[in-house]
C-alpha cells in the first residue's frame, strides 16, 4: 500500500515502506523520472547502501563514472560511498524501486527537498547541500575535495 506522494520538481517519489515499517532494516519508494527532468547532483552516502529495480522506461544511472541503463527487470546496487546519480535520457517515463539499507532515509528528506526545489525560480543550491547533509548525502564534489 501507498504510503505517500511526494513530487520533487518533475520527479515524483511514492514511499512504500519506512523505517518504521521494518525495525529501521529497509526503506523502500518508487520514482518516476519524465525524460529530460532535473535529478539529484552525482552524490554518494556514507552509511546506506541503495539497490534500484527498473520497473518502465529506461533510468541511467551513473556509479562511480560508469553509466548503467536500468531498464524492467533489470537491478542495480549502490554500495555505500559510490559516487552516483542518474538521468532519463530516453522519450518516455522511466520508473524504477528503490530500496535502501539500512532505513536512513525516509519521506522527510524528499519533503526538504522538494520544498526547496517546488518554491518558484531557482533552487538554492546551498540549501540543497545542507538537507542533503543532514540526511547523509553528500555531494560529489566534497567526496573530490577530500581525495586530492
Amino acid at each position: 500500500m501507498k504510503k505517500e506522494t511526494i513530487h520533487c520538481g518533475q520527479v515524483q517519489v511514492d514511499f512504500l515502506l519506512e523505517a518504521g515499517d521494518t525495525n529501521g532494516c529497509a526503506s523502500m519508494f518508487e520514482f518516476t523520472v519524465p525524460p529530460g527532468s532535473k535529478v539529484p547532483i552525482p552524490h554518494y552516502h556514507e552509511n546506506f547502501d541503495e539497490t534500484i529495480y527498473g520497473l518502465a522506461g529506461i533510468m541511467t544511472f551513473t556509479v562511480e563514472g560508469k553509466a548503467i541503463e536500468i531498464a524492467p527487470g533489470e537491478t542495480c546496487f549502490i554500495p555505500r560511498g559510490a559516487v552516483h546519480g542518474f538521468d532519463n535520457l530516453g522519450q518516455e517515463n522511466a520508473k524504477a524501486l528503490a530500496v535502501i539499507t539500512p532505513a536512513l532515509l525516509g519521506p522527510i528528506y524528499f519533503k526538504e527537498v522538494a520544498n526547496i526545489i517546488n518554491g518558484g525560480g531557482p533552487p538554492d543550491i546551498e540549501k540543497l547541500k545542507m538537507v542533503m547533509a543532514k540526511h547523509g548525502l553528500i555531494p560529489a564534489m566534497q567526496k573530490m575535495q577530500t581525495v586530492q
